[in-house]
């Protein structure tokens, strides 16, 4: 049953409206979309599976008794010089009772075992020597992606190495939430994965394919829950390998953008964000340290540029009201200073 909804609810997947705003619509054009009909993951390609044969199942139940209705409908309707009286009356048939219990009852068994296997494949798969782990938690509203053995720590967009099947290396994601419940989705790679309030579930990814995968929250969490969107990038492994050295990197100096610095040090930024190389050490909102690195700002509500950044670090909330940052009432000298130097956080 849980697989069929997540087929029904991934049908009606959509685009934000405000996207175009902000200079995504074109972003999300040249991007694949969110298709759970071509999965690029073994998770993926199992619920799929497991999807079409219930489809299968249930396409053939219903032709067989639509098609008995059409039959009974046509076969026994009212015809011009009938006398009106009632035509012979069956009263209970052993063989047709014995079939419309037996045949459910081996269909619900044929389905019950299909989807403990696919169960059982996606939830028990052994991690293997090499696989990424990552650990994600979900805030309001957006998504922060740790790596604890790398000392990376990311938002809004996951990087990943391609899976080879013939040498896997998948990613293990072990999920959490800082404050309401979420879910984690990226049709194209696995099905839904809820983040719960003290309490840590896990998934694994292992895409075939390099490209960018789009997803976003799928469970109702308050006011920006239709904007909190995130990117897989799954890259080939040297291309991963160099996005990790240059994660690792400290954040960017350049002497043109002291005082932008200055301002980033001597406002609230530095309660609430990190920057490694500086004296913010926030936990409340997204590490900056490698912020002009990522594609979209505010979990994907907006092109990352500096006109964009400008708007953002001015008053968020007129790109993404109820967004939890507050508007900096910077001047707007400081606050030129501010997004020149922020500009510089690759």
């Amino acid at each position: 049953m849980r697989c069929v909804v997540w087929v029904v609810a991934s049908c009606v997947a959509a685009v934000p409206a405000r996207a175009d705003d902000w200079g995504m619509g074109e972003a999300n054009r040249k991007i694949p979309q969110t298709n759970i009909f071509t999965t690029v993951s073994t998770p993926g390609d199992e619920v799929n599976t497991l999807a079409f044969f219930v489809l299968a199942i249930t396409a053939v139940i219903f032709v067989i008794v639509a098609g008995l209705l059409v039959y009974s409908v046509v076969r026994f309707r009212g015809r011009p010089g009938d006398d009106g009286r009632e035509p012979p009356q069956v009263y209970g048939s052993n063989p047709v009772e014995l079939a419309w219990t037996t045949v459910p009852i081996l269909i619900v068994f044929v389905l019950i075992l299909t989807t403990a296997r696919t169960i059982y494949t996606v939830q028990a798969a052994p991690r293997p020597p090499g696989a990424i782990g990552v650990h994600v938690v979900g805030h309001q509203w957006w998504w922060e992606f740790q790596y604890p053995d790398l000392g990376i720590v990311s938002a809004n967009e996951l990087h990943v190495p391609v899976s080879d099947p013939q040498h896997p290396t998948p990613t293990f994601l072990d999920l959490e939430s800082a404050d309401v419940a979420h879910s984690f989705w990226v049709p194209r790679l696995a099905g839904k994965t809820d983040l719960i309030p003290n309490k840590k579930n896990s998934m694994w990814i292992d895409p075939h394919e390099p490209g960018t995968y789009l997803g976003q929250c799928a469970e109702y969490c308050g006011t920006e829950h239709a904007l909190m969107l995130l990117r897989v990038v799954v890259q080939p492994r040297d291309d991963w390998e160099r996005w990790v050295a240059a994660q690792q990197q400290p954040a960017a100096q350049e002497a043109a953008v002291t005082r932008g610095r200055a301002v980033f040090e001597s406002t609230a930024c530095i309660n609430c964000h990190t920057v490694r190389g500086t004296v913010a050490s926030g936990r409340f909102g997204p590490d900056l340290t490698h912020l002009m690195s990522r594609a979209t700002l505010g979990a994907g509500v907006a092109l990352n540029t500096p006109d964009h950044l400008k708007i953002w670090l001015r008053n968020p909330a007129v790109m993404k009201p109820g967004a939890r940052m507050p508007a900096m009432n910077l001047a707007e000298n400081d606050l030129d200073a501010l997004v020149a130097y922020m500009a510089t956080l690759r």
